[in-house]
């Protein structure tokens, strides 16, 4: 994300995410594309300090980054190439996530698929009962002139999927600038996108040296370890994040998902319920395999359930059904 003088003021962002369906028309037969318009309505017209989101697909599960791209608020985000599944759409506004939706990319080889965003900026004092993510004045990195038009140059390879040139340029940020912890991070992410994870981890270890408390590099890193199964060392990152922000959904999920898998499945419940109760509905799905696993059927088949009720296109549904019908107590 690129980061521009704005105002301190932290800014409340909400998701209110539209899905729309595939649309009819049919390119030449091969993957799919995904695409969508980004619109942001703000308390008060007129107010800029946002200009551009970077959004992130991951594929399911949120530990696997298939594409990034940076576009104008009110502009079109796109995919291209992509096969028939399920992914999740990740919002960013300077290096903070502020939203996360599933979306379940399906039609005829060749198609459009578009999924719209919409969010609504709200001031601090605004009325209101949820609590995503906080732009925070303290998580911008003021660079020299020099080493920003670097970091822009880097976003830009990142959106043009040229990553070794964004390595490049980041590389020459952190060389002269080994304080730059976005840069550390974003060196990161560019690392992970060419499938380099020791050279990711390490990025992120070092934006974490430089500060300690940058919510991005700790869900990265926590991410990174959870899907290259290192759960032990999963486990510091991501309780520092939860420390931070209570709220993420995702560090519940993966704080939980980290747990489960070094058999402390009293330790994952709480996570797994925070991460389903915060919007992430797959948590249901591990809370009943674990409990499946201890003989805990009829509690597997609740959070089946409850997971169907959220998620009632499952590819696998009638299975699901079938074990609720044949476990739920009466």
């Amino acid at each position: 994300m690129r980061n521009r003088n704005r105002s301190a003021m932290a800014l409340l962002l909400l998701a209110m995410l539209l899905v729309m369906p595939a649309s009819a028309f049919t390119q030449t037969r091969g993957s799919m594309t995904l695409y969508g318009d980004v619109k942001l309505h703000q308390d008060q017209p007129g107010d800029n300090s946002i200009g551009s989101l970077t959004i992130v697909l991951y594929a399911q599960g949120g530990a696997t980054i298939i594409g990034r791209t940076t576009v104008p608020v009110g502009g079109r985000y796109r995919f291209n190439n992509i096969p028939s599944a399920e992914y999740e759409l990740a919002v960013e506004a300077d290096m903070t996530e502020i939203a996360r939706l599933h979306v379940s990319v399906s039609g005829r080889p060749g198609s459009d698929y578009q999924q719209d965003i919409e969010l609504a900026m709200k001031s601090p004092g605004s009325n209101s009962s949820a609590k995503p993510g906080t732009v925070s004045a303290n998580d911008l990195y003021k660079r020299s002139a020099a080493n920003q038009s670097l970091f822009d140059k880097s976003q830009r390879a990142i959106d043009d999927k040229k990553y070794d040139d964004a390595v490049a340029s980041l590389t020459q940020i952190v060389n002269g600038d080994n304080a730059d912890f976005q840069a550390w991070t974003e060196l990161g992410t560019a690392y992970l996108l060419l499938n380099k994870k020791g050279d990711a981890e390490k990025s992120y270890q070092k934006a974490l040296e430089v500060r300690p408390t940058f919510g991005l590099a700790l869900l990265n890193l926590g991410r990174l370890r959870v899907g290259e199964k290192k759960f032990e060392e999963a486990v510091a990152p991501l309780t520092t994040l939860l420390e931070i922000n209570p709220a993420s959904a995702d560090g519940n999920l993966f704080l939980g998902e980290a747990y489960l898998q070094i058999k402390k499945g009293s330790k994952a419940v709480g996570y797994l319920n925070e991460a389903a109760r915060l919007g992430r509905p797959e948590a249901h799905l591990r809370l009943a395999a674990l409990y499946d696993a201890v003989g805990m059927k009829d509690k597997a088949a609740i959070e089946y359930e409850q997971f169907l009720e959220k998620k009632p296109d499952y590819p696998d549904k009638k299975k699901l059904q079938k074990y609720i019908s044949d476990n739920k107590k009466p």
